[in-house]
């Protein structure tokens, strides 16, 4: 509330001062006129030069505004308005040149071509510095993933992320827009000299602004979709490869067969964790090994290799590339593809009906079923997801408010920390283990997201690096959760599973990286029911996580294949090592209206629908 109140004082100080001081007779009728003309003009220069010139940023935030910045805002804004009417006023009365008001005939015609050129210029601008600021702050993500989250809930999003868009894209358009908006407001005027030598006729003026911010829209348009990769997008989504169709291995019952005592598993995803955060003798790459912890802990199970290293790992393939990809991969055996067609994830009450993941199987063999965020399970139709393959409790922000766990206002990073989240883990695997039924539990860590990760009040800080502490921080947090559970009676028939569950996308800490070492997601299993064949120079994907999974807990796989994946624990080839990388990464991109029809279509699916 403050914070628009300064925003409107700014105004009518200005307005006032324009009224007084520039010019008195009859002004005053087009107060209201000016004052918005003000608070929207000068607002933005101000916001401008405080965020883009002087790098402070929080000048956007609310709570800024309740300091003494408020004050030091309210006087730059203005200074800002007053050298404005300083310039307004020497061409008034110190030039040769002046303004003359003229009547316009259409002024619906008018005001439309005014709105058109308007839009035109923030949207151009907009695109613009929206590609920009989202290849700096994500990095390498991909524009699906962009895409995805336009067609899925966003709710749980955080709130450090909104900001970054408002501050950036969003207020550097709105400030490199105002002169054209300046020169809108100040189209009715003819621009007159001397004895009424016409200079500039309003009409021609006009016609000049419109192309001017056509060529801004194509300009920005253009730009911002090969910086965003969009061609690439379309084409995939353009054509059609058999390729998923012929690759897929259905999971029915007559694939799998359970052994007659059902393990339970636990699979925790870390966000954000891979190799590159161990030390280089043992295939990362720090100076400093980030993940004692977790390397002992690998000693202890069975951890999958791209290499003759100590730690390697899957290829970040296709439509894994984010979170809620990485699960869907994990868990179904398939990429996350982007549809096309009109359909989306989790917001119609339905995420891929036609698909069958481990949560399905397990729930068909009995299982109780958790999965538990420290973030609003909503956020990519995650909700839809796990309630529509499996009927799992969802265990998230929004359920630890609603029931105690943390107070109605608590909010921190995206819901709460995972310091909190491994406590509630702890009481709700003991009550699953309680139930007489074997048990899932899903867990999804969110301290290590980007950027820079979540420094929460227990986070050791002996590095310079905030993201390094908090990636230390993390994994040790992760061991101690594990070694809780080895404690507990129920861990000798558990299968745990740790994975990243993709690639870090903090720009900022791989700048340094040398771009041809081959990043790759952590994985270990603890506990498994078998050994496997072999475990290093596997060439892998994420998806070949799902039969892999299985495979631990005991269930036999016919063929050794599910979904699209192989099970690592056998010594059958997977795709990518039967294809090699780039064709299999090449051609799961590519449209598959079999992908389509058969798990993203809400017909004929036979699935129910998950209310929203």
């Amino acid at each position: 509330m403050m914070q628009w109140f300064i925003y409107l004082l700014v105004g009518v100080i200005v307005t006032l001062l324009d009224v007084v001081w520039v010019k008195k007779s009859h002004e005053k009728k087009r107060f209201i006129r000016k004052f918005l003309f003000y608070v929207i003009t000068i607002n933005i220069l101000t916001l401008g030069l405080f965020v883009i010139v002087l790098g402070r940023g929080e000048s956007v935030e609310a709570v800024a505004y309740k300091t003494i910045f408020g004050a030091y805002y309210l006087g730059a804004a203005v200074l800002v308005g007053a050298l404005w009417l300083c310039l307004k006023y020497l061409l008034q009365r110190q030039t040769t040149v002046y303004f003359r008001e003229v009547t316009v005939k259409r002024r619906w015609l008018d005001m439309l071509g005014n709105v058109f050129i308007l839009l035109f210029t923030i949207v151009g601008l907009l695109v613009m510095f929206f590609a920009d600021w989202f290849i700096d702050y994500f990095g390498n993500i991909t524009p699906e993933q962009f895409l995805f989250n336009l067609k899925s809930p966003i709710k749980g999003t955080s709130d450090g992320m909104v900001q970054e868009i408002v501050r950036t894209p969003i207020l550097k358009s709105l400030f490199f827009a105002v002169p054209i908006f300046i020169l809108v407001i100040y189209n009715r005027y003819d621009v007159v000299g001397q004895q009424q030598r016409l200079f500039l006729k309003r009409t021609v003026g006009k016609a000049l602004l419109l192309p001017i911010a056509l060529a801004v829209l194509v300009t920005g348009v253009t730009y911002g979709s090969k910086k965003l990769r969009l061609p690439e997008v379309y084409e995939a989504y353009a054509k059609d490869s058999p390729y998923i169709k012929q690759n897929y291995v259905a999971p029915t019952t007559q694939q799998y067969q359970f052994p007659d005592k059902k393990r339970n598993l636990i699979h925790i995803y870390l966000e954000s964790v891979e190799n590159s955060y161990l030390s280089k003798d043992l295939g990362g790459y720090m100076h400093e090994n980030l993940m004692p912890e977790l390397t002992a802990l690998s000693k202890e199970g069975v951890h999958f290799s791209d290499t003759k290293d100590p730690f390697g790992g899957p290829y970040q393939t296709y439509g894994s590339s984010w979170s809620v990809a990485g699960m869907i991969n994990m868990d179904m055996g398939i990429p996350l593809k982007i549809p096309m067609n009109g359909n989306s994830y989790g917001k119609s009450g339905y995420f891929l009906p036609g698909a069958r993941g481990i949560g399905d199987i397990l729930h068909d063999e009995g299982y109780e079923q958790t999965v538990m965020f420290g973030a609003d399970a909503d956020f990519g139709g995650l909700t839809t997801y796990y309630k529509s393959h499996g009927n799992f409790n969802i265990w998230d922000w929004k359920y630890a408010q609603a029931n105690g766990y943390i107070p109605k206002d608590y909010k921190v990073w995206w819901g709460f920390e995972d310091d909190k989240l491994y406590d509630f883990a702890k009481q709700e695997i003991t009550r699953l283990s309680q139930t007489g039924k074997p048990f899932n539990f899903t867990m999804e860590t969110a301290d290590t997201h980007f950027p820079d990760g979540y420094v929460s009040k227990n986070t050791p800080t002996p590095r310079d690096n905030q993201y390094a502490n908090v990636i230390a921080y993390s994994t040790s947090e992760a061991v101690e959760f594990v070694r809780w559970i080895q404690q507990q009676p129920f861990y000798e028939n558990t299968t745990i599973v740790i994975t990243g569950d993709h690639l870090s996308m903090d720009k900022k800490f791989f700048k340094d990286f040398d771009p041809n070492y081959k990043r790759d997601i952590f994985n270990l299993i603890l506990n498994p029911a078998k050994e496997p064949e072999k475990v290093q120079n596997r060439k892998f994907a994420p998806l070949d996580m799902f039969p892999t999974i299985l495979s631990s807990m005991g269930v036999e796989i016919k063929g050794d294949r599910l979904g699209l994946g192989t099970d690592l624990f056998s010594d059958t080839p997977t795709l990518i090592e039967r294809e090699g990388i780039k064709k299999f990464d090449h051609e799961i991109s590519v449209n598959s209206n079999y992908y389509n029809k058969q798990f993203v279509s809400e017909h004929g699916s036979g699935k129910q629908k998950v209310e929203q």
